[in-house]
């Protein structure tokens, strides 16, 4: 098994790109009434800490969402971003992320749901905590790519 961490990665310029584009993408499936079904083959935690030692270790976020954090007159899209990351926090500091899951979730409404699932048995418990019981969402500690919805 491939083993990749997501958490040594998040909020980095790529994550900027990819989160960006999701939002986009979930608000315009929530301009009609029809339920969205969300698939995320390798889901990840869901959500990690940028104080943690595998983000410290590489802080690659600090070339993505850290620059952005405090940022004014961004576009609307990339300004969507920020505030959903920004709700995401404790406190006004940038110390948590959240990962697709979780933006997913946040943005479904009642008739949607979300199938995940991951591998990694520690991330797939930290999933199962970020996600709460929600009966909208399915998750599967299991590779997505083998198994179809």
């Amino acid at each position: 098994m491939l083993s990749y961490r997501h958490s040594f990665h998040a909020g980095n310029f790529a994550d900027v790109l990819k989160h960006s584009v999701l939002i986009h993408i979930l608000e315009h499936l929530k301009k009609k009434e029809k339920p969205f079904c969300y698939v995320d083959t390798h889901a990840g935690a869901g959500q990690y800490s940028l104080n943690s030692e595998h983000a410290e270790q590489t802080q690659e976020y600090q070339q993505g969402i850290a620059k952005l954090w405090q940022a004014q007159d961004l576009p609307p899209i990339i300004a969507d971003y920020v505030q959903l990351v920004q709700s995401c926090q404790q406190q006004d500091a940038l110390q948590h992320y959240p990962g697709s899951p979780l933006i997913a979730k946040q943005l479904m409404r009642q008739q949607d749901q979300l199938f995940l699932y991951e591998l990694h048995s520690t991330d797939v418990e930290v999933l199962r905590t970020v996600m709460q019981h929600d009966r909208r969402v399915h998750l599967y500690q299991e590779d997505g790519f083998k198994h179809s919805v």
